[in-house]
């Protein structure tokens, strides 16, 4: 079977641009290592790339990806956790500064926890997993009817961001460094439709847009 064709153009296109413009980065960060400073947890959709959305070079996140972007709380069972070791990796190793759990609209998981709906397969992986959800789904008002259920996913998909932020304070390495001022948590949420970024203020409990001028003017002009 051969490799993908898509991938094999796409780096091709990498040989002959990113690779050479960023070619000193690269060798500096095989020599030096990595120490990225901020920690991305996103959603493995592939319509939600941190490293895009950020515009970011290589070395600067140490992203995370799983389905609907969730953090189980600190569980030390002896099991095989790969979001726990990354964690533990990210702020032990790495030491980064921050962590950035980053929600994203229209996300399949999201959905599949609201719509209940039959197992993919006899283990039932994504289902369980999604049981992580139940506590941030107990803190709303359900759907009522089929209206209501956008507006009841985009509510989820936010409060489970914030959620996750619980789930992490459950970590002891990262709950002490939290209190200690040398690390900051962070929930944000991507929306694919229209690309506009809030951020969880935890003051007010509420999202904002973090470049909501930007980006309204961007969608005002005229498109050809």
């Amino acid at each position: 079977m051969s490799f993908p064709e898509r991938l094999i153009s796409g780096y091709r296109a990498f040989l002959g641009g990113r690779l050479r413009t960023e070619q000193h980065r690269y060798r500096e960060l095989a020599e030096s290592g990595q120490s990225p400073e901020i920690m991305v947890i996103g959603c493995c959709d592939s319509r939600v790339s941190p490293e895009v959305i950020f515009d970011a070079l290589p070395g600067e996140l140490f992203v995370m990806r799983n389905v609907a972007n969730l953090v189980p709380p600190y569980t030390p069972d002896g099991a095989q956790r790969a979001v726990s070791a990354a964690v533990e990796y990210a702020v032990q190793a790495l030491r980064v500064k921050h962590i950035v759990v980053l929600g994203h609209g229209r996300c399949g998981g999201i959905r599949a926890f609201a719509e209940r709906g039959e197992p993919l397969s006899p283990g039932d992986f994504i289902g369980k997993w999604m049981e992580l959800l139940a506590p941030a789904a107990a803190s709303i008002e359900p759907p009522h009817g089929h209206a209501s259920l956008d507006h009841y996913l985009d509510r989820l998909e936010r409060v489970s961001a914030v959620q996750t932020l619980d789930n992490l304070m459950s970590f002891p390495c990262v709950r002490i460094l939290v209190e200690r001022g040398r690390l900051n948590l962070h929930a944000a949420h991507f929306d694919v439709a229209t690309g506009l970024l809030s951020v969880f203020d935890p003051e007010t409990k509420t999202f904002g847009s973090i470049a909501g001028a930007e980006h309204s003017r961007m969608f005002a002009q005229p498109r050809f």
